[in-house]
């Protein structure tokens, strides 16, 4: 009669690992860079019919500038043609865009502002 031998008893603690199957994913963790945002500026051209007295008036109140700056801003766009009021990401840009449009708008000027990518 043959017999067989015990086998010891289960002891109890942590299971075994599964072994892997190839059917999971392990995922590598990158550090993200992000770029900061495209910034625009906003370019006042000039035209021979809004008073520079208005064009430094907007420039003080949408562009935040004091009456000195404004009045070189004002200058620039006199003689270049056109000048640089601020730097902003693009929704902020568009935004002063339309502030300064519908204000000369709104005196009956022709003063024109756009904004265009830096760079």
């Amino acid at each position: 009669m043959a017999t067989k031998i015990p086998s010891k008893p289960a002891q109890p603690g942590p299971k075994p690992a599964a072994p892997d199957d190839g059917g999971s994913v392990v995922l590598e963790r990158r550090t993200q860079k992000t770029k900061p945002p495209q910034m625009y500026q906003v370019l006042m051209l000039n035209d021979d019919y809004t008073p520079m007295e208005f064009v430094v008036v907007v420039i003080q109140e949408f562009f935040s500038k004091d009456k000195e700056t404004a009045t070189q801003i004002m200058l620039k766009i006199h003689l270049d043609g056109k000048a640089v009021c601020g730097v902003y990401s693009k929704d902020v840009a568009a935004t002063k865009v339309d502030q300064v449009l519908e204000a000369a708008r709104q005196a009956g000027h022709p003063l024109q502002c756009v904004s265009e990518p830096v760079g």
